[in-house]
């Protein structure tokens, strides 16, 4: 399956990875949990444990508003959905989402909010 990788830190990666749960388990470091954040058929496989395990910041999800509502923690995929599966996304998803999650970016909380900072050039 083609699909995006994201490490905090890092810019999105095109990877080819082998279907099953095993390979999603694998490339995020543990038991999977899944999320439906956009309208688009992809879904977000990310650590189910991750911010138990205390995995780095990542990248923010934002609400319609542009104001966040959870961060995601750890190295996470963005796959695409077929009617009972994971699948290989579209190039236009890829382009879609390889720049929604192009620039890493590092949190700090100031009063009481969390304000993100977009870091232009890959770490």
């Amino acid at each position: 399956m083609k699909v995006l990788l994201i490490k905090p830190g890092k810019k999105p990666e095109i990877v080819e990875i082998e279907p099953g749960l095993e390979s999603l388990q694998k490339m995020v470091g543990g038991d999977i949990q899944v999320v439906y954040p956009f309208d688009d058929l992809v879904g977000l496989i990310v650590n189910d444990e991750g911010k138990l395990k205390g995995l780095p910041l990542n990248r923010a999800l934002r609400d319609a508003k542009g104001e966040i509502y959870d961060i995601i923690v750890g190295d996470f995929l963005v796959v695409g959905l077929t009617e009972d599966d994971f699948g290989s996304l579209s190039d236009e998803l890829v382009k879609k989402f390889t720049g929604l999650f192009e620039y890493p970016e590092t949190f700090y909380r100031i009063g009481g909010q969390i304000i993100t900072e977009t870091c232009l050039d890959e770490i």
